[in-house]
């Protein structure tokens, strides 16, 4: 008798097997096999929250092959990933299973792999468990959670906020963290300050330049000096005084290396040092967690990368120390172990931080084993597990101040060596620009100052005033975004790559230059929401709502009362806004948004006056598609201008980064037509030449994908989007051309007849052919690559064997013929698979056009011997008249019906 196996990716369903030997059957659910249906009464309130579930149609085959192989087995080993969300996907598999009656008499155990390698594998059959209810009622909770959120605000949404898409339970908290920090943008008022900066001279004829700290006795702050005129004076003191060496210090500091990684921290790092998005890490991380083959057996990389825990296994870290200490000495080697614990709030340490499953295997090892990106990633992952156990780096700091014999100004300089590189000597943890400079970079401390004692009198060079202005805080970047949802509490490590790729597709917020910009659309969901369900978008509540779900998983709470505590309240809140009319909804938006939607007049109040007849009032308005300003004198002034257009009546994308749309990028070096950026209902799009007068030809256009900001486009990319598509290269294997382009659905790659989206963080302009392959390898285009079997003897086309749904068949251009059962993808010939083809197409009447053509020529010859019949002719001829225009009829019938379900489908 076998023990059947589940684990959730069919990647890693083969490599366990060969682990684990014959006496396992290992099979893939391929995630979830089932989740609540996405309609009303999926979750039932009125029932103590009965939660009603569906199994994916899609997954149904997966269901059975696990049931099939589980009838006579002797176990079933749950094996799902490591963390809440596979132990709920192994609870709905056995609960699927057992209502299905196929677990009598079948022992059921829970195993967690860490990391996908022989031992970690191993280990974890050898100690089984069962099912933990605690986890899986955290899970429900939450589940029910965010569907009672969704079904219940989306709805009020639509009808009281035409346009608006969606309200998410964190996924609204994250937007409203975007949306505040561009209104404090907005709100800022940049302060002109000056510095005042000397350059000194030693006895020794050695400079150094110190910064103005003391003026007349009293201490600067940085915006003390408020005017040209301010440093003006403050030059003339310091030029009319003599200076010594007033102190000297000096001190040494230690820098302590950074944990390893958690799943939110690797984003972070990831997207300051490798510029990638949280979902394209996450992909990668995936797949250096199930592993890649080496030495002709598929290893797994890294261990489980979706964790908050930074602790590492005591043999994980012996191994590294011994690695420490082998490359570079025991002088960077702390006498004892890091120990590391999380900041993080509402942290779940079950797990170990992302670490090298083999630190012995280095990312020079690996160079060429790994995709460039995967590569960059897995170094990144190494050099951090490795440096949080180095010897921490001393840097020794020295401070001088020197001083006005007068007493009136003291001026400091301050400068940093590094003594002992440290962990320095492997890695540097980049900072955000809210933390300062990196440790080591290009700041004005790392610098080398000469040796001076106090007393020492110095000679003072050039004076120099700066002004500066104070700054905005900057927008979020991803690894801003996830570090501030981390540092409050908001979501979980797992669901942040998901979140910030909602509030994308949602269009409630773009990236430009990296750094997230809320849409017109975002604003004003946030905006509602903050003013009508205030306490369900603070990040206080949000943030106790987790810790209430942590305490579900530690069996502290029951999951049932935390839904009826959040349901009393929440319901009451909805059921509030019944009486609420659209009309009171648009004056409280219009409200709250002015500052934002119209510019401050000469009295400091929004200007609202129309440009166009001159007396009426401009405000907010809703239509059937959304908000837009509008003129209070409709309909007698039909003045109005789209959210995204600027008070004239101009679009804003990209003012002020490039300026205002339409603009013209240059000419195309080919045509001498001009290559310009324009924006229509549909988006931004790049056009060459315009319309020629009487002509009925378009212009050629292409459309921005959507992470491409149009202050980003300059000539260049504009005829690099119209020669889109574009070809990548030639699969390695199948030698199909691969090529790059736009569609309706966004940019894609195109191979052997199938297409495949590209990521969201991903162009269009610049993927190459290593990257391509890889994302067609993934995805998995509708038509896989196959094995090619030699060219078709009829017409010299190719004929190949490919792996379907439904199991393998020939294909020769478009026709298609199943193989039978028992004749496989490895032992079919040319020979054969013509012949297959050959019966498919007699069999569809695919070769009928030949027969047709061959018949009718016959008949010609044979109708040349005979006169030809007069009056017949001109009836046929009059029928044939009329069956173009039927025909026509037909054709523009199936064109409406296709548009009008086309519509309707968008």
């Amino acid at each position: 008798m076998t023990k059947v196996v589940v684990v959730e990716s069919p990647a890693k369903a083969k490599t366990i097997n060969k682990y684990l030997g014959s006496d396992y059957h290992v099979l893939a659910s391929y995630g979830h096999i089932r989740d609540l249906p996405p309609k009303d009464g999926s979750v039932d309130p009125d029932h103590d929250f009965q939660m009603l579930w569906q199994t994916d149609q899609r997954s149904e085959k997966q269901v059975k092959a696990i049931a099939d192989a589980v009838k006579g087995a002797e176990q079933l080993i749950l094996a799902t990933d490591p963390d809440r969300e596979g132990e709920a996907i192994s609870w709905h598999i056995r609960n699927v299973l057992d209502e299905r009656k196929v677990l009598k008499g079948i022992d059921v155990k829970r195993v967690a792999f860490n990391a996908i390698t022989k031992d970690a594998v191993l280990d974890a059959i050898a100690h089984p468990r069962d099912l933990d209810q605690d986890l899986i009622d955290a899970y429900l909770a939450r589940r029910a959670l965010d569907y009672l959120v969704g079904f219940t605000l989306s709805p009020v949404l639509w009808r009281k906020l035409p346009g608006a898409r969606s309200a998410g339970r964190v996924q609204s908290v994250a937007l409203r963290l975007v949306c505040e920090r561009e209104s404090e943008i907005e709100r800022f008022v940049a302060q002109e300050y000056w510095s005042v900066e000397a350059v000194f001279r030693t006895e020794e004829r050695k400079t150094f330049t110190a910064r103005l700290t003391h003026l007349d006795g009293t201490k600067l702050d940085r915006l003390d000096i408020k005017s040209e005129a301010e440093a003006k004076a403050a030059v003339a003191a310091i030029e009319a005084g003599s200076f010594t060496i007033g102190s000297v210090e000096k001190k040494r500091v230690k820098r302590n290396p950074a944990p390893p990684f958690t799943t939110s921290t690797l984003q972070q790092e990831a997207s300051r040092k490798l510029g990638f998005g949280a979902t394209r890490t996450m992909q990668l991380a995936q797949r250096l967690y199930e592993g890649v083959d080496i030495g002709g057996e598929t290893t797994g990389l890294i261990t489980y990368m979706r964790t908050d825990g930074v602790q590492m296994s005591p043999e994980a870290i012996t191994q590294i120390r011994r690695s420490i200490g082998g490359e570079y000495g025991d002088r960077y080697l702390p006498n004892t172990p890091r120990v590391y614990s999380t900041k993080a709030k509402n942290a779940q340490e079950a797990h170990e931080a992302i670490r090298p499953t083999d630190v012995t295997r280095t990312p020079d090892m690996l160079r060429s084993r790994l995709d460039p990106d995967q590569w960059k990633l897995y170094s990144l992952i190494w050099k951090r597990a490795v440096a949080s156990q180095m010897a921490s780096a001393e840097l020794d700091q020295t401070t001088i101040d020197v001083t006005d014999k007068g007493g009136r100004s003291v001026l400091r300089a301050t400068g940093s060596v590094i003594a002992f590189d440290g962990f320095l000597k492997l890695y540097r943890e980049d900072r955000d620009d809210s933390e300062g400079a990196d440790l080591g970079g290009d700041d004005e401390n790392d610098k080398i100052l000469p040796a001076v004692a106090n007393g020492d009198a110095v000679a003072r060079q050039e004076v120099t005033p700066e002004q500066h202005f104070t700054q905005p805080p900057p927008r979020y970047s991803e690894a801003s975004l996830v570090k501030k949802m981390e540092e409050l509490g908001i979501g979980r490590p797992s669901t942040y790559a998901s979140i910030l790729q909602v509030l994308q597709d949602r269009e409630y917020v773009r990236l430009d230059r990296r750094r997230f910009v809320p849409e017109d659309r975002g604003r004003l969901v946030t905006t509602f929401l903050s003013s009508f369900f205030d306490r369900y978008v603070q990040y206080n509540f949000t943030a106790d709502l987790e810790t209430q779900l942590d305490n579900v998983s530690d069996g502290q709470i029951d999951w049932r009362q935390v839904l009826r505590d959040f349901w009393s309240s929440f319901k009451g809140s909805v059921d509030g806004t019944k009486d609420l009319s659209i009309g009171d909804v648009i004056e409280k938006l219009d409200a709250e948004l002015a500052d934002h939607f119209f510019p401050k007049g000469p009295d400091g109040q929004p200007a609202r006056e129309c440009p166009s007849c001159g007396d009426g009032n401009l405000s907010l308005r809703l239509g059937k598609f959304g908000a837009f300003i509008g003129c209070s004198n409709y309909p007698n002034c039909k003045f109005t201008r789209q959210l995204g257009e600027a008070a004239g009546g101009r679009p804003v994308d990209g003012e002020g980064e490039g300026g205002a749309l339409p603009r013209v990028l240059g000419q195309d070096p080919v045509t001498g037509k001009d290559v310009s950026l324009k924006k229509g209902p549909y988006g931004v799009y790049v056009q060459l030449g315009e319309p020629e007068e009487g002509s009925k030809e378009k212009p050629k256009r292409a459309s921005l994908p959507k992470q491409v900001s149009p202050a980003d486009i300059d000539l260049e990319k504009g005829l690099a989007l119209l020669s889109l598509p574009r070809p990548v290269g030639e699969h390695p294997e199948t030698k199909d051309m691969i090529e790059a382009g736009i569609g309706r659905f966004g940019p894609y790659l195109k191979y052997a007849g199938s297409y495949v989206s590209l990521p969201g963080d991903d162009t269009v302009l610049t993927i190459g052919l290593n990257h391509a392959v890889q994302i067609i390898a993934e995805k998995g285009s509708k038509k896989k690559p196959g094995r090619p079997l030699g060219d078709h003897p009829v017409d010299g086309k190719p004929v190949t064997v490919q792996a379907g749904r439904y199991g393998p068949y020939a294909q020769h251009g478009s026709l298609r013929a199943t193989l039978p059962k028992g004749e496989g993808m490895d032992e079919i010939t040319l020979e054969r698979a013509v012949e297959l083809l050959n019966a498919k197409a007699e069999k569809s009447g695919k070769g009928a056009p030949k027969k047709a053509a061959a018949k009718k020529a016959a008949a010609k010859k044979a109708d040349g011997d005979k006169p030809a019949a007069k009056k017949a002719a001109p009836k046929k001829k009059a029928a044939a008249k009329k069956a173009p225009a039927k025909k026509a009829a037909s054709k523009s019938k199936k064109t409406a019906d296709g548009d009008s379900a086309g519509t309707t489908g968008s």
